[in-house]
């Protein structure tokens, strides 16, 4: 079975920085998109960024445009989310997602409905 592991996740003071780190295994990684998407208790999980698998094509949330950036390195089968200035408002449970071959879709809430493997989930939390 395919397996994503998430780490980098933990608390930290508005502004402040983290970066995220997903190994996957068990999966051709450079043939799949990639995403990070992220969800609080009782709220709408939300994309949060996609990646193509070469790397050379991203899309963001607008809530996050210009702070986080996703990333990949395909050798080492890993994605990663690099996340500046964050805000409380970023508080979620962060999860990785691996798009099934031919399934990534340049709208990130359309992508893993029912198309994606998914990770434990990562948890950040952004004090005021």
């Amino acid at each position: 079975q395919v397996q994503l592991v998430e780490t980098g996740g933990g608390s930290v003071q508005a502004g402040g920085s983290l970066r995220l780190s997903c190994a996957a295994s068990r999966l051709n990684f450079s043939t799949h998109c990639m995403g990070w998407f992220r969800q609080t208790p009782g709220k709408e999980r939300e994309g949060v960024a996609i990646i193509s698998n070469s790397g050379v094509i991203t899309d963001y949330a607008d809530s996050v445009k210009g702070r986080f950036t996703i990333s990949r390195d395909n050798a080492q089968n890993t994605v990663y989310l690099q996340m500046n200035s964050l805000k409380p408002d970023d508080t979620a449970m962060y999860y990785c997602a691996a798009v099934e071959r031919g399934y990534c879709s340049t709208n990130l809430g359309r992508n893993c409905r029912a198309n994606c493997y998914w990770g434990q989930g990562t948890q950040v939390t952004v004090s005021s």
